[in-house]
């Protein structure tokens, strides 16, 4: 498994704990669980993905919003709001990953640890953002 897989994995198990416990702030980074559950060689990268989910969060869970028709935020699995808001990170503020690649890591990462419609979910939502997003920067 590659390095910035393992990063993803971490980063979604951290912002789950995060999430779960009601903690949504920086500083629960510093919690000392973090440093250990975190592989030494994606620690940036994974540090990374989960500041920017923390930092935009609101903007980010507001997109979700809009392109998960007929669904609340609150009415998605925990996993898969997480696996979500990573990858929607991504997209948005990481132009060096191709959207395919962030795809197909969220995608990878709900059949992982979603249910067994979860990767379908996340893979429809973020085909959705993927496209917006380059609509929005066409001129």
């Amino acid at each position: 498994m590659g390095q910035r897989r393992r990063a993803r994995e971490a980063a979604l198990q951290i912002l789950y704990a995060l999430d779960v416990s009601r903690q949504q702030t920086l500083e629960a980074l510093r919690a000392p669980w973090i440093e250990e559950m975190v592989p030494a060689a994606a620690r940036d990268f994974t540090l990374a993905l989960v500041r920017g989910a923390i930092e935009h969060r609101a903007e980010i869970d507001a997109l979700i919003r809009e392109w998960s028709e007929h669904w609340t935020l609150e009415r998605i699995g925990v996993v898969e709001r997480n696996i979500l808001r990573l990858a929607i990170y991504e997209l948005l503020y990481m132009p060096d990953i191709p959207p395919k690649v962030t795809i197909n890591e969220a995608v990878e990462l709900a059949k992982k640890y979603g249910d067994e419609e979860a990767f379908a979910f996340v893979n429809g939502i973020l085909d959705r953002v993927s496209h917006e997003l380059v609509q929005r920067e066409a001129p």
